[in-house]
């Protein structure tokens, strides 16, 4: 009987543990968007380095996201209190909380965080996080993978986070 238990709760643990990213969000909230960050792991971007289409498309994405959160009732902060400790981070999105810590410093409610990954000029991915400042838990967490470099692919693939994971009805 606990053999079949213990199986039991194993099978059950990956919905467990999916089961809270789909809380509702508290109403008129305030989000400390710390960005997306661009990381290139293609060939092409270690010969040819930054490419000028690649970062305005980032700040397209990140007006994206910000105008989204925004039309759903959600107050995004200015980042101006960490500018120094924000413009010091890699990565936002992986650095040993930094994120939640200067959100906390902003007073936000949540902290907004994004990845698009670059694996070649066909194949990158797309990530947003959103978690709750006080608990560092994550409430909202997907990445897509989007096939071309375009303005388009780039902005399909967030709106398919936002529309069927952020913000699903």
């Amino acid at each position: 009987m606990q053999r079949i238990l213990t199986a039991l709760i194993l099978a059950l643990l990956p919905t467990l543990a999916v089961a809270g990213l789909d809380k509702p969000l508290m109403s008129g909230a305030q989000v400390a968007f710390l960005g997306v960050t661009f990381i290139d792991l293609s060939t092409e971007g270690a010969y040819n380095g930054v490419r000028a289409d690649e970062t305005a498309r980032l700040e397209l994405l990140e007006g994206a996201a910000r105008d989204r959160f925004a039309a759903e009732g959600f107050v995004i902060l200015s980042n101006d209190p960490v500018a120094t400790d924000l413009a010091n981070t890699v990565n936002p999105a992986n650095c040993n909380g930094c994120d939640v810590r200067m959100a906390a410093q902003l007073g936000a409610d949540y902290v907004l965080v994004g990845e698009v990954r670059k694996i070649s000029n066909l194949i990158l991915s797309i990530s947003l996080v959103l978690r709750d400042v006080r608990s560092g838990e994550m409430l909202r967490g997907l990445a897509v993978d989007i096939r071309s470099n375009t303005d388009d692919s780039w902005l399909r693939g967030l709106h398919y986070i936002l529309k069927n994971h952020c913000f699903k009805t």
